[in-house]
């Protein structure tokens, strides 16, 4: 495809034809930074996994961001230049990417739950010169940079919480006069479980457009406190529990990691009022309350729910065992983060329809920043409850994969940004079109020629009898190609009845959706923000693949 065609198809994508953007105008993060330079207001708190805290005024934050763009300035760095963050969660990694966003440098994130292999990968493909890199890893790191040789020109940063010797407050600082809206701002490199990871670039403007409709669809104003559970190297933690507050005046409690016992009691302490989670600690904290009271904490509103598959029965059990409002949605990198959420309000009786009545929970009604509709694979429109590709325009839409022609002529082939999963939607009674996610494409069982969403397979198993958390599982077949497993983690004390189990889905599925097999394991394996890994588990079916199954 010639490129000036393939950017016309990435800036339509980015375009927005169905609504005006907001009023307010702040397009760029130094404008931003600098309107709240003198504020004495909070904006963070971070709590690390001793309990130990360090709270940030907007002041005293914004001071650490102006030394550390001094400090980057110093070593040389210049707009469009590119830092990577090698971290956990912790408040100084804030206030490096605030400090590259300041002079228009591009963050790249490092998930330390990667291989080696793929963090060299991901520092070298993403053109780093300068790398923070947290005191913990330094050995890890420093083993990482001795081993690949294509990184001996990236300077390395490390950092400790006792000795900061980044932070300028003298010298010079020379900012942009131009606008930064439309300069990168970060690469977030996806985890797929094959292939070289793909790099999301993410300009200012796309940042700020999301937070901007996150912030007015959940009421996020100067009194809300938001809290962080989730990793800051992924743009779901970073834009709705660190950017939209910031964005909004409020505040955020930023956890160096997610603890299950201290969940509730950090939101009663904090009197916090939305946290942004996945699905997986929806779970864990369904098992740890299942015979024990949670503490009070009259301040939470709701919390935000995406970035993987939330079942039914996940969702209904949170709802009423905890008594709090799950809010859910629907977005990937590529949009920069969220891009749909059900309505808040909505009163009781159509929430709990949107959750539960249609067998997948609804991810929603597309938000201000962007557009959303069923495509099939020409990127023809679907009307109601037909299944096609999940497509999104707008302006929250990526800039594009960091040089990857090829990858770009797949996501933006019809002018629409193409998410790779598969979905549907329903009309309420005003016309609002409410969309469901039914699996990857490219997670579709192929049985026999025909197409299972596993999602759907997936809410069926995870309701049968002992089964704690369960997943659909494609496996290689002589006689269909592919046939169905389920992949099943038991309640503790329950018996590994595998004949209960596919009873129990044969009854409620048609037979060529059915589980025909059940393998039992400790841990459902999932990525690093919740999204399961069906293909990690395949192996563990393969003593079937020439079986016959029949219909009992």
């Amino acid at each position: 495809m010639d490129f000036e065609k393939l950017q016309d198809k990435i800036d339509h994508a980015r375009s927005l034809s169905h609504s005006h953007l907001p009023e307010i105008s702040v397009a760029d993060f130094p404008e931003l930074i600098k309107a709240y330079r003198d504020s004495e207001a909070p904006y963070l708190t971070y709590i690390n996994e001793d309990d130990n805290r360090t709270d940030l005024s907007y002041r005293e934050f914004c001071d650490k961001v102006f030394g550390v763009a001094r400090f980057l300035q110093q070593r040389g760095l210049r707009h469009g230049d590119r830092v990577a963050t090698i971290s956990h969660n912790h408040w100084h990694t804030v206030v490096q990417y605030f400090a590259a966003w300041l002079l228009g440098l591009v963050v790249v994130p490092i998930n330390l739950g990667e291989d080696d292999e793929r963090i060299a990968y991901i520092l070298e493909n993403g053109d780093v010169e300068l790398a923070f890199i947290r005191v913990d890893y330094q050995e890890r790191l420093s083993r990482i940079f001795e081993d690949y040789d294509a990184l001996k020109n990236i300077e390395t940063v490390f950092c400790e919480d006792s000795i900061q010797n980044y932070w300028k407050k003298d010298g010079d600082l020379t900012l942009e006069d131009e606008t930064l809206a439309e300069a990168e701002a970060l690469v977030v490199f996806t985890s797929g479980t094959t292939g070289a990871p793909k790099g999301v670039v993410l300009s200012q403007r796309n940042l700020l457009e999301d937070a901007r409709s996150i912030k007015q669809w959940h009421k996020i104003e100067q009194q809300t406190r938001m809290m962080c559970v989730l990793p800051i190297h992924h743009v779901n933690g970073t834009v709705v529990t660190l950017i939209t507050p910031f964005f909004a005046g409020g505040s955020t409690v930023l956890n160096q990691r997610f603890r299950v016992r201290r969940y509730f009691p950090i939101i009663k302490q904090e009197k916090v009022h939305i946290v942004s989670m996945v699905p997986t600690l929806l779970q864990y904290l369904n098992s740890f309350y299942e015979d024990k009271p949670r503490p009070d904490t009259p301040t939470l509103r709701h919390v935000i729910c995406g970035a993987g598959p939330l079942t039914v029965k996940v969702a209904e059990t949170f709802e009423e065992r905890l008594g709090v409002r799950i809010i859910h949605g629907y977005g990937l990198s590529e949009t920069t983060c969220y891009s749909c959420f059900v309505p808040l309000d909505v009163d009781e009786k159509a929430h709990k329809k949107w959750l539960s009545d249609y067998g997948y929970p609804s991810i929603g009604v597309d938000i201000p920043a962007n557009e959303m509709e069923i495509h099939d694979a020409d990127g023809n429109a679907l009307g109601e409850n037909e299944r096609g590709e999940i497509v999104i325009r707008g302006v929250n839409v990526m800039m594009g994969y960091y040089n990857n022609q090829e990858a770009n002529e797949k996501a933006f082939k019809h002018g629409w940004f193409r998410s790779g999963d598969e979905g549907f939607f329903i009309k309420d009674d005003i016309g609002r079109k409410f969309f469901f996610i039914t699996g990857r494409l490219k997670e579709l069982i192929i049985r026999g020629a025909v197409n299972l969403a596993p999602l759907e397979i997936d809410e069926v198993i995870n309701k049968a009898p002992g089964v704690k958390a369960g997943i659909a599982v494609g496996f290689e077949n002589d006689w269909y190609g592919e046939e169905v497993g389920a992949y099943v983690k038991l309640e503790e004390d329950a018996a590994e009845d595998k004949e209960a189990i596919l009873a129990y889905c044969q009854e409620k599925l048609p037979y060529s959706k059915a589980p025909k097999v059940v393998v039992f394991g400790d841990q459902i394996p999932v990525t690093s923000t919740g999204k399961y890994q069906r293909r990690k588990v395949t192996h563990h079916f393969a003593e079937w693949k020439e079986t016959q199954f029949r219909k009992r």
